[in-house]
């Protein structure tokens, strides 16, 4: 492994562990594509940084089991906007 790649494993992790964002989300932010960030914090993070990875999996494990409800929030709201409902939102109740 190159010390660039295991530099920015280190990075990705602690941006997801500090920020409690999805793969997705770190991805854009730090200008890589899912797949790289995936294959950096759960292959190279593991063998750099093994405290580090198990903090990292714990976020991925609750995005994983709240994706599900994201993806029907997003769903309903991009029909809500093509029929000109605007979402209800906690701020708008």
């Amino acid at each position: 492994m190159n010390t660039f790649s295991e530099e920015r494993a280190v990075e990705l992790g602690k941006y997801i562990v500090k920020n409690r964002v999805t793969v997705r989300a770190a991805a854009e932010i730090f200008g890589v594509s899912k797949s790289t960030v995936h294959t950096d914090i759960t292959d190279k993070l593991k063998e750099v940084d093994p405290p580090l990875y198990l903090r990292v999996r714990e976020v991925l494990d609750v995005n994983k089991a709240q994706r599900h409800i994201r993806g029907g929030l997003a769903t309903k709201e991009k029909y809500l906007r093509l029929t000109g409902v605007e979402p209800i939102t906690p701020d708008k109740r």
